[in-house]
């Protein structure tokens, strides 16, 4: 009963030294080339089964941020926009500038009725009849 004890103590010892002995190896001798200087856990295999830990996937784009007080900055922003505006708070404004902003929002009162505009029409069938009758 004693032996297998042993034979796993000193199959627990080995591993355990082998991995001191690959850590230490790995950190503290140089690299055999200056060009090649990526660790064993970066290296190409490593990369083809593993997928990249992001949450998005696709490209951020150069956006235009307008703040409410005129200034701008430069953003990365995941739409391809030119400008983003940040919306105004409302509460800060004052009276007449509220009242300006809420009219804005509301649709046009002449705009609902649209006029149907009539055309003069002085087309005559008889006088295009002749380029499709058969001769």
């Amino acid at each position: 009963m004693t032996a297998p004890r042993i034979w796993r103590a000193a199959a627990t010892a080995r591993l355990i030294y082998s991995f001191i002995q690959r850590d230490l190896t790995r950190r503290f001798l140089p690299a055999a080339s200056a060009f090649h200087t990526t660790s064993v856990e970066h290296d190409s295999n490593r990369t083809s089964i593993v997928r990249c830990g992001r949450q998005s996937y696709g490209r951020m784009y150069p956006v235009l941020l307008v703040r409410p007080d005129g200034s701008t900055i430069t953003i990365r922003y995941k739409e391809p926009r030119r400008i983003l505006m940040m919306p105004v708070d409302i509460s800060t404004l004052s009276e007449a500038e509220r009242k300006a902003r809420l009219r804005k929002r509301d649709p046009k009162r002449g705009a609902a009725k649209r006029r149907q505009d009539e055309f003069e029409d002085d087309f005559r069938v008889d006088d295009y009849s002749k380029f499709w009758k058969k001769k």
